[in-house]
């Protein structure tokens, strides 16, 4: 396998995981236990469903990193010859990898204090938040597979 065609699928794989799982967390597990648990329920829940999975966030975010600047810089040439659908996905990639940042640093640390104090109330706000960070990420996510995906079609 060349070098292009491995950060190209490690790219693609790491891309795969943090937009899948921000969907899945967002329109299948979120409704679910809201109809199926209690709010002490659910505190107890999201601190540990996101503590599993910001770590995949994370090495996803590294592995976009590494992986997209090898292709633009290594192979491509650099900004200046790539694609604008190149530059769309850079800059919907940058302004996710902020939300995730402020995500994790803000309302997440507060909702783990919230679940250890046993604030439902609280928590249920950090929750909240999380979810309206996630909605606007996954959209974004969603669009950048899409730009990604069908960036050289005629559209």
């Amino acid at each position: 396998m060349t070098g292009y065609a491995l950060a190209n699928v490690l790219h693609v794989l790491a891309v795969v995981i943090w937009v899948g799982g921000m969907f899945f967390a967002w329109a299948i597990l979120r409704p679910a236990a809201n109809a199926e648990l209690d709010d002490a329920a659910r505190l107890r829940l999201w601190p540990a469903v996101l503590g599993r999975f910001f770590p995949w966030v994370w090495a996803s975010i590294a592995v976009v990193l590494v992986t997209g600047f090898y292709l633009i810089f290594g192979v491509l040439g650099g900004m200046g010859g790539v694609h604008p659908s190149v530059h769309t996905m850079l800059l919907l990639g940058i302004i996710m990898m902020l939300i995730f940042a402020h995500i994790f640093f803000a309302p997440y640390r507060r909702l783990k204090q919230a679940a250890e104090a046993g604030d439902v109330a609280e928590g249920l706000r950090r929750i909240g938040q999380i979810r309206l960070f996630v909605a606007i990420n996954t959209v974004l996510g969603l669009v950048t597979v899409a730009v990604g995906s069908g960036g050289r079609l005629p559209l």
